[in-house]
């Protein structure tokens, strides 16, 4: 578990559902990652499986001995819906559809370089939901140091999380610096570089530990106390993703560390016009 900086601790590893469109699919992936041993499932309203993801947990809660207290489920507001009112409208109808009695933690899913003023004002309903006891923590995604400054000028909270594009092509080394020495824990998106895993020197590695070059990949992402959110539909890989019981030595870290290109393979957060 990490350490939020509002005392909750959160998972160290989540699961991933972005691009599960197909309600059952989702529905039985969610309920397969938390039969192996997730407890963070992470969802945002843009991806249109809210209602297959809350089905999945609430047939898993129903079949096991585990309480929803035990897991932590997270959403987004997706950028058409920024601005206070709306962000408060947004939230309750990701509720709604997840069918759950509360979220653990609500995210902005991305800042809005054309008008900021309503991403902040999306904050300002973060705090709302946060300070009546809805969420129990808030936090963002996709933000760049300028953005999380005025945050932490001009607001009252510090956001919990940041989920940012993040992993051995993209390591984002100054970002994650400044988290840090905030209390903001860093989440990867795409931790797995969607797929771009035939590599032949994480190969290698792969082949030393006897692992997969994703399981690798996942490892070096918690030995750097970051937060990965892999994602698949296949029950085989969503086992595999979660089997990090192992340590990558000092060379191994350090290999993946030299692969650094600074390489989006998503978006420029200040260059955004969705």
């Amino acid at each position: 578990m990490y350490l939020l900086n509002n005392g909750l601790k959160i998972p160290k590893v989540g699961f991933g559902t972005w691009k599960a469109t197909d309600k059952e699919q989702c529905k039985n992936a969610v309920r397969t990652a938390l039969e192996i041993g997730y407890r963070h499932i992470d969802t945002a309203a843009i991806y249109g499986n809210e209602d297959a993801v809350g089905e999945g947990i609430t047939e898993f809660l129903k079949n096991n001995n585990v309480s929803r207290e035990e897991l932590f489920i997270v959403t987004k507001v997706w950028n058409t819906e920024q601005g206070y009112e709306t962000t408060l409208k947004a939230y309750e109808e990701s509720l709604k559809k997840l069918g759950l009695d509360y979220i653990d933690m609500y995210l902005i899913h991305w800042p809005q370089p054309k008008d900021l003023n309503k991403t902040w004002e999306t904050w300002r309903a973060l705090e709302t939901l946060y300070k009546s006891g809805k969420v129990k923590a808030i936090g963002v995604c996709n933000m760049k140091e300028h953005h999380l400054k005025h945050i932490m000028n001009n607001f009252e909270i510090v956001p919990a999380v940041n989920q940012i594009e993040l992993h051995p092509y993209l390591q984002q080394r100054e970002l994650k610096k400044f988290c840090d020495e905030n209390g903001i824990v860093v989440e990867a998106w795409s931790p797995l570089m969607q797929g771009a895993l035939d590599h032949e020197g994480l190969k290698k590695i792969a082949e030393k530990n006897k692992k997969t070059v994703a399981q690798i990949v996942l490892k070096w992402h918690l030995q750097k106390g970051l937060l990965p959110l892999p994602k698949s539909v296949t029950p085989s890989r969503i086992m595999e993703n979660f089997q990090l019981d192992f340590i990558l030595d000092e060379d191994d870290m350090k290999y993946i560390d030299s692969l650094n290109k600074e390489e989006r393979i998503g978006p420029d957060p200040d260059e955004i016009t969705f």
